[in-house]
C-alpha cells in the first residue's frame, strides 16, 4: 500500500509543502491564540510527523507566538501554515484549509471549546474538548 500524500501552500503561492504519511488529530481548535493568528473564530488542523512535510517552494516564515510554539506562515500573503509545539517535536500541524485537496482531510473532534465565541454555534455531533488533545 502507497504512502499517502498531500501537498497544499498559501494563498498567494510563494509558499508551498507537501505532506505524507498519516494524518492524526484532525480537529478544530477554537483556542485564542489560533483565533489571533488567523483572524478566524477557529482553525482546521491535521498533525503529521514532522520528518514527513518539507517546504518545496519558498520559505517559511515562523513566529513564536508563546514560549513553546512556533507558527509558520507565508511573509508575503500571511496565510496561516503550521504549528509546531516543543512538546511535540516529531510532529507538526498544517492548517487542513491549506492543502490543495481540502475536502480529503475532515475534521473529528473540537479542541479548545473553552475558549469557543459564544457566538460560534457548535451541532456537528462530534466530540468537544474543553482544552486539547492528549496525543
Amino acid at each position: 500500500m502507497s504512502e499517502q500524500r498531500y501537498s497544499g501552500g498559501c494563498l498567494c503561492g510563494s509558499v508551498r509543502y507537501e505532506a505524507s504519511g498519516p494524518a492524526t488529530n484532525l480537529c478544530y481548535c477554537y483556542c485564542g491564540s489560533c483565533r489571533r493568528a488567523s483572524g478566524a473564530p477557529l482553525v482546521a488542523w491535521g498533525t503529521f510527523p514532522r520528518s514527513s512535510v518539507r517546504i518545496t517552494h519558498g520559505t517559511l516564515s515562523e513566529n513564536r507566538s508563546s514560549p513553546p510554539v512556533l507558527r509558520g506562515f507565508c511573509a508575503a500573503c500571511g496565510g496561516a501554515l503550521t504549528y509546531r509545539h516543543e512538546a511535540r517535536a516529531d510532529e507538526i500541524d498544517v492548517t487542513l484549509t491549506s492543502l490543495d485537496e481540502a475536502a480529503g482531510l475532515a475534521p473529528q473532534m473540537h479542541v479548545w471549546v473553552s475558549d469557543k465565541l459564544p457566538w460560534v454555534v457548535i451541532a456537528d455531533g462530534l466530540p468537544q474538548l474543553p482544552a486539547g488533545t492528549t496525543s
